[in-house]
């Protein structure tokens, strides 16, 4: 693999973070041990618009004092494809880079099972059971650090970040708590609170939006397959171990056609597909918007604006609906490891070896538990029985999004592997997940609501997570950049992003003629190449995950 010349190339989202090399000391004193004095930089680009950390950020700080690393990171502005584009074209990379396909078929980052093997006993131990999943399936090496999936010890689903239809919580209030589990229940829940409440905090009342933007399409593509019975596989359903698609289905169908009705009733956001996720993030977080289908983890931020201005009552409660009661919900599903997710190392990067002894470091649970719970006694508190929990201020501040700038490090935990499930110590590795600081940190409102339901988690109001098919999630699997399926695919997202708008915003008695152009569209792509590539990789799992978590 022919390495690349390389300049600096971040712009004004660039942030320098003094965290510097890991010395001896983590993990039996010569995991990161360096030949060199003073700081080592590694630059990262994450491909997620986060705000960037305060330059004085408490938790990257202390990482540089204790270990010793300079990370300096740059976040998504624009259009990802486009992004990636440009830094393919010139072969400029920095040494970290979150994952995309197209940068392996791009010859952009190198295999990692090697540098692992030698020098990340943890990330080794950490993946062990994953290990063939995470082989590329094209030539067996290892090409990404996924960064979430990954469980040891007990796994505590208190909180949902899944996808689901979305409620606002004073609509629920407003109605005497039901629980929709149709879309015509769930519909007529949003149409009448919008009839009595045409406006919220002097701004029209959204009834429901949804995003289109760059690679976050699921939002408008993905909730027929759910309101079907079926679980996340993206852009498949999946019967018998066979993916068919179902876009341009009657099953799609019914629900755009529910979403015209609501448009032609004045309640569909109008500007839903012309906004960016940014646009969209601060639409909810005017509080506002009622309802929408989309991941929870897609939209949170919105959520914690809401909660840090005292505004809990427009934050919002997943339901998984479905088209009428004969059919079982299945959004709730166990968890999966992520592939295709999560950092990689760029053929630039001029000391992999280094790299990979920083990364494994990290994995220790000292530093895991800076990172997702923060400093004890400042952050977290623990008890007699040695159960970490907050205090009630302690829990205020890790809802202020300005406080969290300045003392969390999620700009890079959120790209980077971690350990989910619980410590060697019982405890969880995230404050959410631990039980008893879950139900202490809820507040007062939000334990009503569920009292009033019965439940104590919010993934209670969902069926349980059967177990997971052994190919399971579909949407994982690599179409190979350039090849027909991948073609296929891009040339369907185009059709349905350029129809279902049309369609939704059509006259009521238009819907049907525009729907058939789109069906037609459809019959004039490659769609059989899709399914076969992703029917193919099924089979490939079947055959090669059998054994393998």
């Amino acid at each position: 693999m022919k390495k690349m010349k390389r300049r600096a190339f971040f712009g004004s989202m660039s942030l320098v973070l003094a965290l510097g090399m890991v010395l001896a000391g983590c993990n039996g004193g010569d995991s990161a041990s360096s030949d060199d004095s003073g700081p080592f930089t590694i630059t990262a680009f994450i491909s997620t618009p986060n705000q960037a950390p305060s330059q004085d950020n408490r938790i990257y700080k202390k990482i540089q004092d204790e270990l010793g690393v300079k990370l300096d990171m740059e976040f998504l502005v624009g259009d990802l494809q486009q992004k990636l584009g440009v830094m393919i074209a010139g072969g400029e990379y920095p040494d970290l880079i979150t994952a995309d396909p197209k940068l392996v078929t791009a010859g952009a980052v190198i295999p990692l099972e090697d540098l692992i093997d030698k020098y990340g006993p943890n990330l080794k131990k950490h993946y062990a059971k994953y290990w063939n999943r995470m082989k590329d399936s094209s030539d067996g090496h290892i090409y990404w650090l996924p960064n979430y999936g990954a469980y040891s010890g007990e796994f505590h689903a208190n909180s949902y970040s899944g996808p689901a239809f979305w409620v606002q919580k004073d609509v629920l209030k407003d109605a005497g708590y039901p629980t929709p589990k149709t879309l015509d229940e769930y519909m007529t829940l949003i149409r009448n609170y919008a009839k009595k409440h045409p406006t919220i905090d002097g701004q029209p009342t959204i009834g429901f939006t949804t995003l289109a933007s760059d690679w976050r399409v699921f939002p408008l593509l993905n909730a027929p397959e759910h309101l079907t019975g079926h679980p996340n596989d993206g852009g498949v359903v999946v019967d018998n171990n066979v993916a068919s698609v179902f876009a341009d289905k009657d099953i799609a169908k019914r629900y755009y056609k529910e979403l015209n009705g609501l448009y032609n009733e004045g309640l569909m956001d109008k500007e839903a597909f012309v906004q960016n996720y940014d646009q969209y993030l601060s639409k909810l977080a005017s509080g506002r918007v009622l309802g929408m289908f989309d991941q929870h983890w897609n939209f949170s931020q919105a959520e914690d604006t809401l909660i840090s201005q005292k505004k809990n009552g427009k934050t919002y409660v997943g339901f998984p609906l479905v088209y009428d009661t004969s059919i079982k919900d299945h959004y709730l599903d166990r968890p999966v490891i992520n592939l295709n997710n999560g950092f990689g190392i760029s053929v630039n990067a001029k000391d992999p070896e280094r790299i990979i002894k920083f990364l494994d470091a990290l994995m220790d649970e000292k530093y895991q538990k800076l990172l997702s719970w923060g400093e004890e006694g400042k952050d977290y508190e623990v008890d007699s029985k040695g159960k970490f929990y907050r205090t009630p201020e302690q829990r205020q501040e890790q809802e202020d999004p300005s406080w969290k700038l300045a003392n969390r490090a999620d700009a890079f935990y959120g790209a980077a592997p971690k350990m989910q499930g619980t410590y060697s110590d019982g405890n969880a590795t995230d404050a959410g997940s631990q039980p008893e600081e879950f139900y202490a940190s809820l507040k007062p409102e939000d334990r009503a609501l569920l009292d009033a339901y019965g439940h104590k988690t919010w993934t209670d109001f969902f069926s349980p997570a059967p177990e997971n098919p052994v190919y399971y999630p579909a949407w994982q699997i690599d179409l190979i950049d350039g090849s027909e399926a991948s073609v296929a695919n891009k040339q369907m997202n185009d059709a349905s992003l350029k129809f279902l708008p049309q369609a939704i915003m059509a006259g009521t008695s238009q819907f049907d003629s525009v729907w058939d152009q789109y069906v037609n569209a459809y019959k004039a792509i490659n769609v059989k190449a899709y399914e076969d590539r992703i029917n193919e990789q099924i089979q490939w799992r079947l055959k090669n995950w059998a054994t393998n978590n």
